[in-house]
């Protein structure tokens, strides 16, 4: 440990007699009692060992860290909240992340540090990156049917900025966002809100950019995986190309996507707008919503296609919308459907927020791509302890909270010659979640 932090002491005035004196040496603490929780999901997912196989080894001697031990270190150290490398000069030290990632906590050696990570992250490549994606995919599709085969999947598709820092491979100024960036793909499931795959891209490309390359690969393992699978498309206008509307065509996904406004379309939702305005002027209502359909087809369609569209009269004026669909629900009904797509913007912010996947500070393009995939598996972990909860009838809980609640617990770990005892602070509000993560799981939420 440190000695420069090891020593430095630290004084405080109480509302008491008894001033207060803290130094850091308390010894065998953890402030991250709730790790051998997330150690659970991981070993009921195969996770990080699953994406540590497809790493490449670079090391031709003195290899003192297994790749699965290390990425297994930089998972469980995102998912506990440190972001950064260099979070592991000190945690590397933590005897109970010691204790998760294979070492005994004080007689084993320490784990990894910063310079360690540093090259790992750095010496993934394109196709060290195309493997670990396909091994978070593998660990999506055991894990979406162990209620049973599915036979619709919802893909949700959306693109997220992530803001760069410095000179890094691939940052560009983005007008939208007033911002150098790079311009993630995220794909979820949209029944399950299960993260399948995040795609790094550059700052400024088109919202549709890899897409289709990414869905080939997707819907082929899909119905492989599951034979007669219906599959479904969703997103907004900024992935919703004509060239995305053929793809799906010719292989048979229903799609619901954004669809941006023009004149002609403008003019066709012109006489559903003015109702609109009329209704709200009438009634005196906020807002007054419609909800239409047309056939439309575009210079270059080479067929019509249907679209619902959306005429709301506001306050501060009208606001009309547009989605070209396959689907055959009545206007209204799509388009709630399509509105659902917001629910995977909560979930790009519990990725982002509880995840960091916008803390992307390494140079090298493919070396962000590698740490974004590292930052979706620590989601994964959080996102399966959330589920467990949910199959015990807790609410919803937001991934910072959960971790909050759950793993940031105070406590001294014991380790003994026949068993290492953990002794968690007594006043932490977190014990109920633990008791109901101790109940059996449900027999259809079980790993």
């Amino acid at each position: 440990m440190d000695q420069q932090f090891a020593t430095a002491r630290y004084a405080f005035a109480t509302r008491t007699a008894l001033p207060l004196a803290a130094v850091f040496d308390g010894g065998r603490l953890t402030s991250d009692g709730g790790l051998p929780w997330l150690a659970r999901a991981d070993t009921a997912l195969g996770l990080c060992a699953a994406l540590a196989a497809q790493v490449p080894e670079w090391r031709r001697a003195h290899i003192r860290y297994s790749r699965e031990s290390l990425v297994r270190q930089r998972v469980l150290q995102i998912a506990c909240g440190y972001a950064d490398q260099n979070d592991a000069t000190t945690l590397r030290h933590d005897p109970l992340l010691k204790l998760i990632c294979g070492q005994a906590p004080e007689s084993g050696p320490p784990l990894a540090g910063q310079s360690t990570f540093s090259r790992l992250e750095n010496r993934a490549d394109r196709h060290a990156c195309l493997a670990v994606a396909h091994a978070l995919l593998e660990v999506y599709l055991r894990a979406r049917e162990q209620d049973g085969m599915p036979t619709h999947i919802l893909l949700d598709l959306d693109g997220t900025d992530d803001p760069t820092h410095g000179h890094q491979e691939g940052t560009a100024y983005h007008g939208y966002y007033e911002q150098y960036m790079y311009f993630p793909l995220l794909v979820y499931d949209g029944e399950t809100d299960q993260l399948i795959t995040a795609l790094l891209r550059p700052g400024t490309v088109h919202g549709s950019r890899g897409l289709i390359p990414v869905l080939r690969v997707l819907v082929r393992a899909i119905r492989a995986r599951w034979p007669g699978v219906a599959v479904e498309i969703r997103a907004d206008s900024g992935c919703g190309t004509p060239k995305l509307y053929r793809f799906c065509e010719r292989h048979h996904l229903t799609y619901t996507l954004g669809l941006g406004t023009n004149r002609r379309l403008a003019a066709l939702a012109a006489p559903l707008a003015a109702q609109a305005q009329a209704q709200r002027a009438a009634s005196g209502a906020a807002t007054v919503r419609l909800v239409g359909e047309t056939t439309y087809q575009a210079e270059s369609w080479p067929q019509p296609r249907r679209v619902v569209y959306k005429a709301e009269a506001l306050a501060k004026g009208p606001n009309v919308r547009f989605v070209v669909t396959t689907r055959a629900d009545a206007p209204e009904a799509l388009y709630d459907f399509y509105v659902d797509r917001g629910e995977p913007e909560l979930w790009i912010k519990d990725l982002k927020n509880a995840c960091f996947a916008d803390r992307l500070s390494d140079h090298r393009f493919w070396a962000n791509q590698f740490r974004l995939l590292l930052h979706a598996a620590a989601y994964w972990l959080l996102d399966t302890l959330r589920r467990w909860l949910l199959a015990r009838g807790l609410p919803r809980l937001q991934l910072d909270t959960l971790r909050l609640q759950v793993i940031k617990i105070g406590g001294r770990v014991h380790e003994g010659t026949r068993r290492v005892r953990l002794h968690l602070a007594s006043s932490h509000p977190g014990q109920a979640l633990w008791a109901l993560l101790r109940l059996p799981l449900p027999p259809a939420a079980a790993p």
